[in-house]
């Protein structure tokens, strides 16, 4: 596992803290010996100790295997990475499968004790500096109510440990309930959100803001089916008959309520800040629709985005001494193009779109994709949502152009995913292709490459000696819109659900959604995936709806495409994209070469390992894991 290194410039002759992932829970080595009353008495290092919190946000989502491949958004191209122990449904206490130490449990509760530490020392703390005091003190809330979010998210009720514990404290400790979690979450970020107040707003670090949505994010969490006791015995025979259902879910109460709270809470969010281009009163065109979402993705750091689209970073991770740079690489930062890019840049093709996710995608009337209806099937990239031009690398999609040694392959600098006629009785492979004569081992298996969060300007190459700085968005504006929308629908307020989700519709150059009732709660659905797709939000979003089952349980969907010459055309040499010349016949197929999915209901939670259950009796298991 890698290390988290922290980066603070001339603070590091300062800070002696090396902290590596430790599976343990609340690893037992005194790691918080930094010459403790220095620290506590200086102002700079206690900065640099809570700085250290931080990193273990690590790369946020912009890791080589990312959350979206255990989803219906992706497919992880490489084999032996442990991804199909979890999406076949094979994992178990003994046989874990891949986890981010973004949420990995060992490394939680290391980031826990670390917040707990300051959290103690800082009220203690002699140096005079009462506003970064408060600060500091804020931001550690805020970053325990975080990590303690992710540790909810994917286990259910977890132990609450609010004090650094000591060499010869006793470890063991039971899970607290659901709701108790949820209520600690919320204090810490109440604590967090008065204690920011009026405190600088500095790009990567925690604000007052930051805790309000991330408040909004988890009573939306709550309130939802998957956490509600009824719905579970409804919805699942092997989590309603779970014998600790506080655990998971809460055991009583009202739903309706909890959606008022999270109602409010993202409303307190939208009246408090605002979005990028979410004023809007008619869609935008579809080319302005496709730059606005590029622009959000990027995260106005690219030249060729919109700077002011920074309104929609709520948290972000930035390329600052707060965050971990990956290691291996020359010159530090995120290597997301050369990790998900084609092949036949020279680039690893990891977490490649499905044609599930591709399906999804509206036309551009707002109408469904539909492979039935022959004007589609015979042209199924044209006239899309504009977010899927931004989101998609697809056959015979414009890109940046090619490496110096692959440039006369392709001097259109166009995707290649397909399999063309050369108009002698053989085949060309396209350059992108698992066949291709380029890396033909990192080629995608879906057809499809990602280009949502890769910057598309021609001078940026996606290689190792280069690594690209846009901001992960752990938290973004849109999301507590989609947030608030979604409370609207479940206390049957469609008018305002609709007025703001079209909002982000005509950002988006789409047309206004006007159903209501269920129809309108599937509309909704689908534009939250679509908006946030890659953003790790589909795999908790189709949990706590309980829709799990349909989305990784209908498996991989593929496309295989063929190009065949049209009667009395001349091959295209060297090959490009042309409709005029090729006839093109697009099919899909299922595709089970890495991984065979289906679904199980004790999916919906994590397991804890085998050791960590034999380290702490008081630990329950999560239903179904034997």
């Amino acid at each position: 596992m890698k290390k988290i290194k922290l980066k603070l410039g001339l603070l590091s002759a300062l800070l002696v803290l090396a902290i590596s992932c430790d599976k343990e829970f609340l690893n037992t080595q005194p790691l918080d010996k930094i010459s403790s009353e220095a620290t506590w008495g200086d102002g700079p290092l206690s900065e640099a100790f809570v700085f250290n919190v931080y990193s273990f946000l690590g790369y946020g989502g912009f890791e080589e295997q990312a959350l979206a491949a255990y989803t219906d958004e992706a497919m992880f191209t490489h084999s032996g990475r442990n991804i199909n122990t979890f999406t076949e449904g094979a994992e178990s206490p003994s046989n874990l499968a891949w986890k981010s130490p973004t949420y990995e449990w060992g490394n939680m509760y290391l980031a826990i004790r670390q917040a707990n530490i300051a959290l103690d020392r800082l009220p203690k703390a002699t140096f005079n500096n009462a506003t970064l005091k408060d600060r500091l003190t804020g931001e550690s809330h805020f970053l325990r109510a975080y990590y303690y979010q992710q540790l909810l998210r994917f286990y259910g009720g977890v132990p609450l440990i609010d004090k650094p514990y000591g060499l010869d404290d006793d470890y063991s400790a039971p899970r607290n309930t659901y709701e108790e979690v949820v209520n600690f979450i919320v204090a810490d970020l109440d604590k967090a959100i008065k204690l920011l107040e009026g405190k600088p707003e500095t790009p990567g670090r925690a604000s007052k803001i930051s805790a309000m949505a991330l408040k909004a994010r988890v009573l939306t969490y709550a309130a939802s089916d998957l956490h509600d006791a009824t719905k579970v015995k409804a919805n699942s025979t092997s989590l309603g008959g779970f014998a600790n259902l506080n655990l998971i879910a809460y055991a009583s109460g009202d739903q309706k309520t909890r959606w008022q709270a999270a109602k409010a809470a993202s409303k307190a969010v939208l009246d408090a800040t605002s979005g990028y281009k979410l004023n809007l009163t008619a869609p935008v065109s579809a080319e302005e629709g496709k730059m606005n979402y590029m622009s959000i993705a990027l995260g106005g750091q690219s030249a060729v985005g919109d700077a002011s689209a920074t309104s929609e970073l709520i948290f972000q991770r930035t390329h600052t001494p707060l965050y971990t740079e990956e290691d291996n690489w020359p010159l530090g930062g995120i290597h997301y193009g050369i990790n998900n890019g084609p092949n036949g840049y020279h680039n690893w093709a990891g977490n490649t779109p499905i044609q599930n996710l591709v399906d999804d995608y509206e036309m551009m009337d707002g109408s469904k994709f539909d492979w039935t209806k022959p004007e589609h099937k015979a042209a199924p990239y044209t006239n899309r949502d504009p977010r899927f031009y931004a989101t998609i690398l697809y056959d015979g999609a414009p890109w940046k152009p090619r490496p110096s040694d692959v440039a006369a392959l392709d001097p259109a600098n166009q995707i290649q995913t397909g399999y063309y006629d050369d108009g002698a009785g053989g085949t060309i492979n396209g350059i992108d292709t698992r066949e291709s004569a380029v890396e033909n081992w990192n080629g995608s298996r879906t057809h499809y490459y990602t280009r949502k969060f890769i910057d598309p300007n021609p001078a940026l190459a996606d290689n190792q000696s280069s690594a690209q700085t846009i901001p992960w968005p752990f938290i973004r504006y849109t999301e507590a819109v989609l947030n608030y929308a979604e409370a609207c629908i479940e206390l049957g307020e469609d008018a305002e659900a609709k007025a703001w989700l079209n909002k982000i519709r005509f950002r988006a150059g789409m047309p206004a959604i006007t159903e209501t009732g269920a129809a309108l709660k599937t509309r909704y659905r689908n534009e939250r995936r679509i908006e946030l797709v890659y953003e790790e939000h589909r795999y908790h979003d189709a949990r706590r709806w309980m829709i799990a089952p349909t989305t990784v349980g209908r498996g991989i969907k593929a496309l295989n495409i063929v190009a065949k010459l049209k009667p009395g055309a001349t091959p295209r040499k060297p090959y490009r994209y042309d409709p005029t010349v090729y006839t093109y016949t697009y099919t899909v197929v299922d595709n089970t070469e890495n991984e065979t999915r289906k679904w199980n209901d004790k999916m919906y939670f994590r397991p804890f390992s085998r050791n960590e259950i034999s380290r702490n009796a008081k630990l329950i298991q999560n239903p179904a894991y034997q």
